[in-house]
C-alpha cells in the first residue's frame, strides 16, 4: 500500500517517515517532460493514502532544483498542438500543484541552483521552502512569450512574497536572487549547499514526529481559509480544533506532560 516505485523521478522513504523526491536528469538541470509531470501529480494524489509517508521533501540533483519543462521534449510540442490539447496540458500542469497543496504531509523544497519556470511552480506550492546562497528562481513565462499566470502562481505568489514582488517577477520573468527570497519570505532559510538537503530532511523529521493527524488539518486550513472572512476562518479553525481534541495524540500530549515526559505521537 505505501509502495511507491516512480520511473521518472527518484523516490526515497526513511525509517522515519520521510519521503525525499529527487528531480533526477542533472544533465539538463532536471527539466520535466510530460511523462514525469504525470507522474509527479499522480504521486502526491497517492500520499492520502499513504500512512507510512509523514512529510515529503523535493529536491534536484546536480546542484539545480528544477529548469522548468524541457525546451525539447514540451515546449517544441506544445507549438504544434491544438487548443484542446493545450489546455489539457496546462490542467495537467495545474493539477500537480493542486496535489501539492492538498496532500495531508507537509511538502518541503529544497532548493539549490536554478529553479525555474514548472520548477518555480513546485517549490511555491510547497509549504516550506529551504535554499542554498547560490538559488536562482524565475517565474520565466513571460520570456517564452507566455502570461506570468501559470499553475497558480497570481494567486499563490503574491501570498507568499506580497503582490508588488509577485508582480514585478510575473511581467518580467527575472531571477529571484537567494538573498531576495530570504527577505521576502519566499525562502525560510539559506543553508550552504552540502548541507542544504540534510537540512531539509531534518526540518521534516521534526515534522513527521509531530501530529500527523493534526498537520494535516492545519494544511487545510491554510488552503481553505483563504477565501474566507475573518468570522468564517474563526468558526472553522474552532471546529478543527475540536476535531483534534479527539484524536489519542491530543490525550498523549497532556498525559506526557503531566508526567514530564515528551510526547510521542501516532498521527490518530
Amino acid at each position: 500500500m505505501n509502495a511507491i516505485n516512480p520511473e521518472h523521478f527518484l523516490w526515497q522513504l526513511d525509517d522515519n517517515g520521510v519521503a525525499t523526491v529527487t528531480l533526477n536528469r542533472p544533465e539538463r538541470k532536471n527539466p520535466l517532460t510530460f511523462d514525469s509531470y504525470a507522474e509527479l501529480r499522480d504521486t502526491f494524489r497517492s500520499l492520502d493514502q499513504k500512512p507510512a509517508v509523514k512529510a515529503v521533501v523535493i529536491t534536484g540533483a546536480g546542484g539545480n532544483f528544477c529548469s522548468g519543462g524541457d525546451v525539447h521534449e514540451i515546449i517544441g510540442p506544445l507549438t504544434k498542438m491544438d487548443m484542446k490539447g493545450l489546455l489539457g496540458f496546462t490542467r495537467m500542469t495545474g493539477d500537480l500543484v493542486k496535489a501539492i497543496r492538498h496532500c495531508p504531509q507537509p511538502v518541503i523544497s529544497a532548493i539549490d541552483g536554478i529553479c525555474a519556470g514548472a520548477g518555480a511552480a513546485i517549490a511555491m506550492a510547497s509549504d516550506m521552502r529551504y535554499g542554498s546562497p547560490a538559488a536562482k528562481t524565475a517565474f520565466l513565462f513571460t520570456r517564452v512569450g507566455l502570461a506570468g499566470a501559470d499553475m497558480g502562481a497570481c494567486a499563490i505568489l503574491p501570498r507568499i512574497i506580497g503582490q508588488g514582488r509577485a508582480s514585478e517577477l510575473l511581467f518580467t520573468g527575472r531571477s529571484m536572487s537567494a538573498d531576495e527570497g530570504e527577505r521576502w519570505g519566499w525562502f525560510n532559510a539559506l543553508v550552504s549547499p552540502e548541507d542544504l538537503l540534510q537540512h531539509a530532511q531534518s526540518s521534516a523529521s521534526k515534522l513527521a514526529a509531530g501530529p500527523n493527524f493534526a498537520h494535516g488539518i492545519t494544511k487545510n486550513q491554510l488552503n481553505v481559509e483563504w477565501d474566507m472572512s475573518i468570522d468564517e476562518a474563526i468558526e472553522a479553525e474552532a471546529q478543527a480544533q475540536a476535531i483534534c481534541m479527539q484524536t489519542a495524540d491530543f490525550e498523549r500530549a497532556y498525559k506526557a506532560f503531566v508526567n514530564k515526559e515528551k510526547p510521542e505521537f501516532e498521527g490518530n
